[in-house]
Parts: C-alpha cells; structure tokens; sequence
C-alpha cells in the first residue's frame, strides 16, 4: 500500500522485518520444542535465540538462489554458528511461512478490533446526541416517512457490532499454525512437536494440512474485511449523498485552511467520504483473489504466495486505514437540524399520507377505495405544489369519515417516532427497561383493589393475615364427589367441548356450549384416582351408572377449569341444561 494510506502501526505490522522477525520466531520455537525432546543439544539453544537476520545479507543470497526461505535460513545460520544446522530441523518452508503469516495477521486483526470500537463509540455517541432529530426517511431515493438521524446512526453503530463480531471470528480461524512438514504427513517432525511449537506461539495446530494451511481461513478474513470496507462505504455514500447542494443535512469536515477546489472557491467537496468510498472498492476487490487461492493443486502449488504477499499487507492496511478516516468524519461532522426539518415539510405533508389511508381504513372506509383518494390528492400536491391536508379536506368521503381535528392529527411527525427509543435499546445504546417477573405485582403489592398502592411489606403482612383467617376460619366438609340422582353440580360458565354446537345455535359463543360444564368428568372421578387419568382417558373413574345417566360427564375436561374446580367447587345443584 502506498504510504499515504498507511498508518504507521499497521505499516508496522506488515514490513519486512517484522515479517522475517516472526519466521525466526517460528524456527527458534520449533528449536526449542526438539530441545525438551533431547532431539538437539539444549547447549544449541543460546546461540539459536540469539541469531539475527540482516535484510540486506538476506536479499543478495536470494538473488542467488531464487528462494526467500532458504535466505533466510543462510543468513540466520551465518549468525548463529555451530548451532545453526539444528535451525529448521524437519520443516518445509511453509512450516515457517503459514505459521508466522498466522501470527502476523493476528496482530493486524488486534489492531483492527481497536479501530472498530473507536469507530463504533465515535457514531454511538453521535446517534444519542441526535436520537430525536426528525429526519426524513428516503426508500428510492424519494421521501418516504419521518424517521431521526440518530435512529440512522443506532444502525451503523449495530452493523459495526457485527463486524466486530466477524473478525474476532476471522480471529480465531486464522489462530492457527502448521508444523507438519512436506506434506502434512509429520514424518519428519511429530505432531507432538507442533503441539509444543503452536503452544509457545499462542497457536492452536491446524487439526489436518497439507504442506500449507488451507486457505479457505485466509479467505474469509479478506471478506471479512472486503465487508468491513463496504460497511464505510455505505456510510460514506450515505454521508455523500446528505451533503449534496440539494439537500445539505449534514457535511463531512472542512478544515480552516482547506481548500475544495482549484478553480471554484465556493465548493466543499465531499473529499474524504469519496476516498472512503473508493478504497473500499479496492479491499473488494482483495476478496475476489482471496477466494481464488483456495483451490490450489493437491498438497499444494504457489501460486498463492505471490497473491499473499500483495492482498493481506494491502487489505489490512487499506481497512485500518478506512476505519481511522471513517472515525475522523464521524468524530466531525456537521449536523444540521432545521435543514433536515425543511426537506420533511418540503413535499407538504405526503409523507403523512399512510397514516392517512390507515386512518380511513379505520373509520370504516374500504381499503382499495381509500387508496384512491389518498394517492389522487398526493398526485395534485407534487403537480401543484399544494399541501396535502388542504386537498384532503376538500375530498367529502374522507371528511365524512374522519373529523376536521382528527385529520389534522395524522400530520404529526411525533406519531412515527414514538418507538425510537426501543431501537436504542435494542442496540444496547439505552439501557433496557427491566421485565416484569410473573405475579410480580401481586408479590409486591403493588396496587390494591381501590387503585391505592402499598409497600411490599404492608402487602406480604396483609397477606399473611389472609392466611391466618383462613387458618381460624373452619373449613365446610367435603362435597360428595358425585350427585348421581336427577341433578348435577350447577356447571360453570365454560366453552364447552369441541362438536357441542348445534344448528340453532347463534354465531360466537351458544348458549348450549356455555350451559355444558367442562369440569364434570373431574368431579366425578373416582376418590384417590389421579386428576391425570381422568384427562388422559374420558370415562375412566366415573361411578358405577353415572356415565349411562350423564353421557356428558364422560367428555376430557378442561384442565385450567378443572383446577378452578378443584379450588372452588360447584356453586350449587341443578339439572343440567339439555338432559
């Protein structure tokens, strides 16, 4: 990447010291896993941890050769004396080359999820600044409802949630190493090696390679960040379109001394949220031969490695770099609040116009009816610039549907904005409302039958006099469990039972279902027999010749009713409706 898009830090990361830093990382590693093992001298290991790579040494053996590890390795070894020939010990170079790409890219990914927050805290905290400036809402381009700017924000600020979430996942795909040699066999180096070596690098062993780590990791990182661009992208293309002349809502910064253009002095180009725009089509574009180096031949060819060297430097530092100037535009931009309540009211009320249709729809009017008159008072407002309220009140069917205040009241951009503060809260930009637990008003005593309201402890007192005045209170005896003469318990009003509705009966709830008792089979069951089997079987319980005299009663009850019966009991006697 070019210098003017590179941070210093990220720079840092990708250069190619830090680059050969980490392959000597990765061989002393590997040295000191076969040092525990007693493979090499733990004698060897001082001079192999002190070795050094000089770059320039490095790339005249290179010319040579043609091969970069294995410059690498002569310059390391030319360093590290007698001890140097224990340096690579059973690896291939790719051993070297994945593993430290692993370790390279997790400090990148580090760096990044740093960059995400700042950007993330920069629009939370513009989005509560403006979570109530109305802003008109635009679907094609065109106004649509009243929503606020804030709100807008409340949803960039959970699309950078996500990406955050994305890359801690790229994180953890891509925090892996391979010490396996050739062919990922680990014939010349044990898996136990590569166990040791991943454990001192804070790696985990890939759990099967080939020669390489297969790169379907390395994929999905690039997209990772090939999305994360286009997240800014769509902020700045947003931003781009607010600042134009036409509309003029909001503007990125301009500094003192800035300059927009060299031949007009007027303009204040939208520069920066431009470049946003431009680079991320850049990291896109990184994604598409991401994915091609997936499918390499058999254990592996190289044609990836030259892919690598290019996208994941450039990738990485293009995204830090767009998240940081994304921050930056955030962190200053112009918010204008009267302008955006001139381009609300400048269509003269047709943004109000569902509220309208729903309003009629309501009022009794027919749907598709209500829909023409809206739509062909809204067509003379943008023909003739003319406010819509005027021409509805001009229409009789909908004055003889709705009143002249109550129309008026549709045109009110508060009705559509009162569940903004739910999103906030969604997003975890407000805190949450606390969930009201089951019963917990009766626990608490929060309010008495008069509507007055009493503590929690006068109310757990007046409950525990209940219970001692029921305790005092001499309980009547026992209701016979069955009346099997002319009579039966008087029913409680209940919905009946399926099929128990007849041709005379009128629509909603017949006086017949009413009359029918659904707690009748559960009074009827046989004394110690559980509730449960009276539910599970119809009929099962019941008295000897009950079931002849009230076929009824063999119906499967209700259970809530059955439990009410339970509580209560029958009010009375009286012969049941029908029989």
């Amino acid at each position: 990447m070019i210098e003017k898009y590179t941070r210093p830090e990220m720079g840092a990361i990708w250069s190619e010291e830090r680059k050969i830093a980490l392959w000597l990382k990765v061989e002393v590693a590997v040295c000191e896993a076969w040092a525990e093992q007693g493979t090499i001298p733990a004698a060897a290991l001082p001079a192999i941890r002190a070795a050094t790579v000089d770059l320039e040494r490095m790339r005249e053996i290179e010319r040579e050769t043609e091969h970069d590890v294995i410059a690498f390795l002569r310059a390391a070894g030319e360093t590290a004396g007698e001890a140097g020939r224990f340096i690579h010990l059973g690896l291939t170079s790719s051993d070297v080359i994945d593993t430290a790409l692993s370790l390279q890219t997790l400090e990148a990914i580090d760096l990044l999820l740093a960059d995400i927050d700042a950007l993330r805290e920069a629009v939370g905290g513009l989005a509560l600044a403006h979570k109530d400036t109305v802003q008109v809402g635009r679907t094609h381009g065109i106004h649509a409802e009243p929503t606020t700017f804030g709100l807008k924000l409340a949803g960039w600020y959970d699309e950078l949630g996500r990406a955050r979430r994305r890359l801690e996942q790229s994180r953890a795909e891509m925090a892996v190493g391979k010490i396996s040699g050739a062919v990922g066999t680990h014939a010349n180096v044990p898996p136990a090696i590569e166990e040791r070596v991943c454990a001192l690098l804070g790696l985990a062993p890939a759990p099967v390679s080939t020669q390489i780590v297969q790169r379907d990791r390395h994929a999905a990182f690039i997209g990772t960040l090939a999305l994360i661009a286009s997240t800014l992208d769509k902020f700045a293309t947003e931003i781009r379109h607010l600042q134009r002349t036409e509309v003029r809502e909001v503007a990125e910064p301009f500094g003192a001394g800035q300059q927009g253009s060299s031949a007009m002095p007027h303009k204040r180009n939208p520069v920066l949220t431009e470049r946003i725009s431009g680079l991320a089509r850049v990291v896109r574009g990184y994604s598409v031969a991401a994915l091609e180096n997936v499918a390499l031949w058999h254990e592996r060819d190289i044609s990836n490695s030259s892919v690598e060297r290019i996208v994941f430097p450039d990738a990485c530092i293009a995204t830090d770099y767009l998240l940081a100037l994304t921050t930056r535009v955030i962190a200053g931009l112009e918010v204008y609040p009267q302008r955006m309540r001139r381009n609300l009211e400048l269509t003269q009320g047709l943004v109000y116009s569902q509220r309208v249709l729903l309003a009629l729809v309501e009022a009794g009017l027919d749907r598709q009816a209500a829909y023409k008159i809206v739509q062909r008072a809204a067509m003379r407002a943008w023909a003739e610039d003319t406010p819509l309220l005027g021409l509805l009140e001009a229409e009789p069917e909908v004055t003889r549907h709705l009143a002249p205040g109550a129309l008026r009241a549709l045109f009110d951009p508060d009705y559509h904005l009162r569940f903004v503060d739910e999103g906030f809260r969604r997003v975890g930009l407000l805190p949450r409302e606390q969930p009201r637990t089951g019963g917990g008003e009766r626990r608490s005593g929060a309010r008495l039958k008069d509507g007055t309201r009493v503590s929690p402890q006068r109310h757990r007192g007046r409950r525990r006099g209940h219970r001692e005045n029921k305790e005092r209170t001499p309980r009547p005896p026992p209701r016979p469990l069955c009346l099997c003469g002319d009579t039966v318990p008087k029913p409680l009003k209940s919905e009946g039972f399926a099929g128990d509705r007849s041709a005379d009966d009128p629509p909603g709830r017949s006086p017949r279902r009413a009359a029918l008792p659904a707690w009748e089979g559960a009074r009827h069951l046989r004394s110690g027999r559980d509730a449960a089997d009276g539910l599970d079987r119809p009929g099962v319980g019941l008295r000897r010749g009950h079931a002849e005299r009230h076929p009824r009663q063999g119906r499967r009850p209700d259970p809530a009713l059955q439990l009410l019966v339970r509580a209560h009991g029958p009010a009375g006697a009286e012969p049941l409706a029908g029989d």
